[in-house]
């Protein structure tokens, strides 16, 4: 097990979102790996917390990478998030997340978890996510 590959998972992820004209269209590149300092927008996405599991096996050695990407804001209600958790989901697959080490195995949505912040003032949604990769 190795956790090599971790760096060029997230900015594979990273691009994937970017790429996404769906999560671009709420977003307009609101798309953090931290919170950057000052204003924030109404509505933004952060790269969460990972944890990596040994996967190793007779054929080869890798890893099973648990990550979260949260939906942060002040809008009203969950709607519009629970939109863009959506195209979050969409924009993260196989296809579109293609890290420039390792190779890929599998990448599957996991749960989600809505809930208020700040006595109500904001929400976030945290979806977790889980993605195979072996050595090449």
């Amino acid at each position: 097990m190795s956790y090599q590959h971790a760096n060029a998972l997230q900015v594979a992820v990273y691009g994937a979102l970017q790429a996404s004209a769906a999560v671009q269209a709420d977003v307009a590149g609101a798309v953090y790996d931290a919170v950057p300092a000052g204003p924030v927008p109404p509505l933004y996405v952060i790269l969460g917390e990972e944890e990596a599991l040994a996967r190793d096996d007779m054929t080869g050695t890798g890893a099973l990478h648990k990550f979260t990407v949260s939906v942060v804001g002040t809008v009203s209600g969950f709607a519009d998030m629970k939109v863009l958790a959506g195209a979050i989901c969409d924009a993260l697959t196989p296809a579109t997340v293609t890290p420039s080490d390792g190779h890929l195995i599998s990448l599957n949505f996991e749960r989600a978890r809505a809930r208020r912040l700040d006595g109500g003032a904001g929400r976030q949604i945290d979806l977790r996510f889980n993605a195979r990769i072996e050595h090449s």
